[in-house]
């Protein structure tokens, strides 16, 4: 019986890895320690590898129907790791015959010149920074070896990652949720009135799970389904009415001020090539996925619903 190899178990990882055993797929996930990063889920076996050594990920992704790429090296250091992450990624692929299903985000388009006209896949990768330039070289190398008949490869991209199981780097998790549901200020990078695509962690798993059984999927990247964007205000305003804490103040964290947590925080540092997302509008549109294929966002107030429920079960335990 063929499985599907899940490569890390961050927040999508996991939530991939829960989805597909729930659908009844036998599924393994790779990570350094081979220990769950979240509550383990039921079906779900754990190998410690190194995902970035093809010497050790390709033997473990034999008899895979598919890979599902989530892994993501620490960010201050995604220049030096990421080309050997994504090679290996494709070697596995090639030597097993699964399907390669990337998880990518938006950075590798770059700001654009519009930022009024909502994403589409048909964007050219033409990020200027290096971690834009690290990811959407990630696939290319995925792409260019499915052209040359040698991997089946698709990459789904997500806009900024909400939801249950999103603790940290989320605008609207560990920036957020914990302020907002004691009623306290939140701080938020960029405009807080600018519109900003937000997407939902159970529809990242959902549509990872979704093309790897799609061959009209292969050979080029998709966006995930995601609910019309809103600004940081909107969102977190919601949440905190859902929450009974409304109103909360939203604030601009000070350019200056983050400049200089900068100088101490290689996290904060990195974000200076990215901040743009949140200056302006940054909105993905998924309307060729909704078009092609059955996922749907789900429905923000569900979404804001059970990402509140989550958070409070969180501190309560």
């Amino acid at each position: 019986m063929s499985f599907h190899l899940v490569v890390g178990h961050g927040p999508a990882g996991a939530a991939t890895a829960r989805l597909l055993a729930g659908q009844g797929q036998e599924v393994r996930v790779v990570t350094r320690s081979g220990r769950p990063a979240q509550q383990p889920a039921p079906g779900v076996e754990h190998l410690a590898l190194d995902a970035s050594d093809p010497a050790a990920l390709a033997p473990a992704a034999r008899g895979a129907a598919a890979i599902h790429g989530c892994a993501a090296p620490p960010l201050p250091q995604w220049s030096e790791r990421w080309p050997a992450l994504a090679s290996s990624l494709c070697t596995a692929a090639e030597e097993s015959g699964a399907v390669l299903v990337m998880l990518g985000n938006l950075y590798g388009y770059g700001p654009q010149a519009d930022p009024d006209r909502p994403m589409t896949e048909d964007l050219p990768l033409a990020a200027t920074g290096p971690k834009g330039r690290v990811r959407a070289a990630a696939w290319e190398q995925a792409r260019a070896l499915h052209e040359a008949g040698r991997i089946r490869a698709v990459e789904v991209r997500a806009s900024d990652f909400f939801g249950p199981g999103v603790t940290d780097g989320g605008h609207l998790a560990s920036r957020a949720m914990p302020g907002l549901l004691k009623g306290r200020p939140v701080s938020v990078l960029g405009d807080p009135d600018a519109p900003h695509s937000w997407t939902y962690l159970p529809d990242v798993a959902r549509a990872l799970a979704e093309v790897a059984g799609e061959e009209r999927a292969w050979g080029r990247a998709w966006h995930v389904p995601t609910a019309p964007a809103a600004s940081a205000r909107a969102m977190v305003e919601r949440l905190a009415a859902e929450a009974g804490t409304a109103p909360v103040a939203v604030r601009r964290l000070p350019p200056v001020l983050l400049n200089a947590a900068g100088l101490f925080s290689p996290l904060l540092r990195e974000l200076r090539e990215t901040r743009y997302q949140f200056d302006r509008p940054f909105v993905m549109d998924s309307g060729a996925y909704e078009t092609a294929f059955t996922v749907r966002a789900t429905p923000l107030e569900e979404q804001v619903a059970a990402t509140v429920a989550w958070w409070r079960e969180r501190q309560a335990s």
